[in-house]
């Protein structure tokens, strides 16, 4: 084959791969842009003072960012599981599923599929829970820019149980942020509870991928 063509179909397949992947970052971006817009109805924010009623309106839209933070996390790290560390954000989004018709939409338009919310007891035991926790650290620590390795606070997922006096919320900590001070009392589809080592230890010895002994248990997450 002459030299020309062979050269030919090298830039040819080149050009097709590079528009692949412009058209896949392009459509990553859109829904980004999508999620971070999208405005949680009055209902919906009104079903989640029926659990909470000791939120303001403030509080809800707190909350409402944070469920939004851990919809990003989800677009960026699927189809790989990612775990919920907030009690009351665990709240909203049920109210949220519970809105089939709407919720369904917003799956479509903000990653393409149906989001799964898998409570605790169904998910995969060890390290899929372990890992999945860690990634939602990693990501929402990167999200509002701090070191997921040397915190010096901790991201609105996981500082916001106790920043609205959640009752029963995860309560975490710097020193151990994989680890909740509810011994076991918190949400059972929110966090890591009851055992674990800090999560700059579980990221400096294993990554998404390993598993290490310390890391502290499962909570509910999404996949």
């Amino acid at each position: 084959m002459p030299f020309a063509l062979l050269l030919l179909i090298a830039l040819t397949a080149g050009l097709a791969i590079g528009a692949t992947v412009m058209s896949r970052r392009h459509r990553t971006l859109r829904r980004e842009q999508f999620i971070r817009s999208h405005v949680f109805s009055h209902g919906l924010l009104d079903g989640l003072r029926k659990v909470h009623p000791t939120l303001t309106e403030k509080d809800e839209f707190l909350v409402a960012r944070a469920l939004r933070s851990f919809f990003l996390i989800h677009l960026r790290t699927a189809p790989a599981g990612i775990g919920m560390p907030s009690r009351v954000v665990d709240d909203l989004w049920h109210e949220f599923i519970l809105d089939t018709r709407e919720y369904s939409t917003f799956c479509e338009q903000a990653f393409g599929a149906y989001f799964h919310h898998i409570p605790a007891a169904k998910m995969a035991p060890g390290i899929s829970r372990d890992a999945g926790m860690r990634r939602t650290w990693r990501h929402a620590c990167l999200e509002e820019n701090i070191n997921p390795k040397h915190p010096t606070r901790l991201p609105l997922l996981f500082a916001i149980d106790q920043k609205l006096a959640i009752t029963n919320g995860n309560i975490y900590s710097l020193e151990k942020p994989l680890q909740t001070s509810t011994s076991c009392g918190g949400s059972a589809c929110g966090g890591f509870a009851c055992s674990g080592g800090g999560l700059a230890e579980c990221d400096a010895s294993s990554g998404d991928s390993g598993s290490d002994s310390s890391c502290g248990g499962g909570g509910c997450g999404g996949d």
